[in-house]
């Protein structure tokens, strides 16, 4: 019987830029909701979910037990996405490497089955407005990965992305059968935390030694070496 792997990729840095419509979707909440603008702030974004980066936009919005008002603003922010998809389309772009490497990890390696889906922080319905604006989800099974709406930390994430491909596939994705793609120390953090398998890929604000030192079991420049990425993601 043949083994199972379960590849989340990261969607922003790693896959693709999207044309900064994370603003844009936030603006249009905040003024559907509270007519009010996106407020001047500096928020990190970088490896964190949707979720959590919402709790601070509404605090800065001066909205002051934003929990209490988190499930209905993403519940906006999320009927909003579809919207943004021609932004996407026009100012996005996909990363190099990037289609020549989920078609090369799709095809694997003899005797086993890999599964390739998603684990971000963005919200499910803005990570599938991204992937189909750029012709990204041939190889990605969107069931089967978990979104930025479903924590405020990432490495909860990871038991949920299992949970939802197990389900689909019968299949058994504990330890590092489970393989994590990422550009930040979060993703990295998220893996090991679950007892995945880390893998950073250098195309976003940090390096490969800053990967490196979260401990990511290989970390690569970007994914254009294709013999390299398929490497280090099913050693």
């Amino acid at each position: 019987m043949a083994s199972s792997v379960l590849v989340l990729w990261d969607v922003d840095y790693t896959l693709l830029r999207a044309g900064r419509v994370g603003p844009a979707l936030y603006r249009l909440a905040l003024q559907e909701m509270f007519e009010c603008d996106l407020p001047t702030m500096t928020v990190a974004m970088a490896g964190r979910t949707d979720r959590a980066i919402a709790v601070d936009v509404l605090l800065a919005a001066g909205i002051a037990d934003p929990r209490a008002v988190l499930d209905q603003f993403q519940a906006v922010l999320a009927r909003h996405a579809p919207a943004l998809a021609g932004q996407v389309a026009t100012y996005g772009r996909v990363l190099p490497g990037v289609r020549e490497a989920l078609a090369a990890v799709a095809a694997g390696r003899p005797g086993v089955r890999v599964v390739q889906s998603a684990l971000t922080g963005n919200l499910r319905a803005m990570a599938e407005v991204k992937l189909a604006a750029l012709g990204l989800t041939e190889y990605l099974d969107v069931d089967a990965g978990a979104y930025g709406e479903q924590s405020e930390v990432r490495a909860d994430l990871v038991p949920v992305a299992r949970r939802n491909a197990a389900a689909r596939y019968g299949a058994d994705f504990s330890g590092e059968a489970t393989v994590l793609v990422g550009d930040t120390p979060l993703d990295i953090e998220a893996a090991l935390a679950a007892g995945a398998r880390a893998v950073g890929v250098a195309t976003g604000s940090f390096t490969l030694a800053d990967l490196q030192a979260a401990g990511a079991h290989a970390a690569l420049p970007d994914l254009t070496d294709l013999a390299a990425a398929v490497a280090a993601i099913l050693p």
